[in-house]
């Protein structure tokens, strides 16, 4: 019997750093990863279907399930776009907003963590990223995937009962002119004898 193999999580990594990235990558696929890797968060977000001022994807539904990323690791300190830029990119718009970001820096500041993390990025790594640190993505992306799944469901619950309480008016509407119906011929009927009753003389 064939035995279903579930497709490797999706990572987009963005650096500016040739080797960063090429350690990020190596680390990502060592821990089973299938990886992207582009080097400025401009080309990210046109990797994500997402132009810099727009908040809408650009390709077809087709392309963005072949391109699907569940999480997104990028630089904090990059030229033109720097990672806590794309961090905002990606959390403004709705249809990147739910892919866990993660944002990596050889600068240990708190006060740039913090903005990070409060911004919405769900992990902040110190360079040089290790091995081990690629343990703490995938319950990033199965959080999300969870959350998705959930508002899914929500989503087609909400639809079901909205046409479930649009027919059943229809049925107690016309139920209820059935009913009247009913009521009137029964007034008639008890009304109509005694207007027909002959006299006696």
């Amino acid at each position: 019997m064939a035995v279903a193999i579930e497709a490797p999580f999706h990572v987009l990594a963005v650096d500016d750093s040739l080797p960063d990235r090429k350690l990020i990558e190596r680390l990502l696929k060592t821990s089973s990863f299938q990886v992207t890797t582009v080097d400025s968060g401009s080309k990210a977000l046109e990797f994500l279907g997402l132009h810099d001022h727009e908040d809408s994807p650009i390709s077809t539904q087709s392309d963005q399930q072949e391109v699907a990323v569940n999480l997104i690791i990028t630089d904090y300190c990059m030229p033109g776009m720097t990672g806590y830029d794309l961090l905002k990119k990606i959390k403004e718009s709705s249809y990147l907003r739910d892919i866990p970001v993660v944002i990596m820096s050889s600068d240990n500041i708190p006060s740039r963590i913090n903005r990070c993390l409060e911004e919405g990025a769900d992990e902040f790594f110190l360079k040089p990223v290790r091995l081990s640190d690629m343990s703490k993505l995938k319950p990033h992306i199965l959080k999300s995937r969870c959350k998705e799944h959930y508002q899914q469901e929500q989503h087609l619950q909400s639809n079901s009962e909205s046409n479930n309480s649009s027919n059943p008016t229809s049925e107690n509407s016309s139920s209820s002119t059935s009913t009247n119906s009913h009521k009137r011929k029964a007034v008639d009927e008890e009304i109509l004898p005694h207007t027909i009753r002959p006299r006696h003389s």
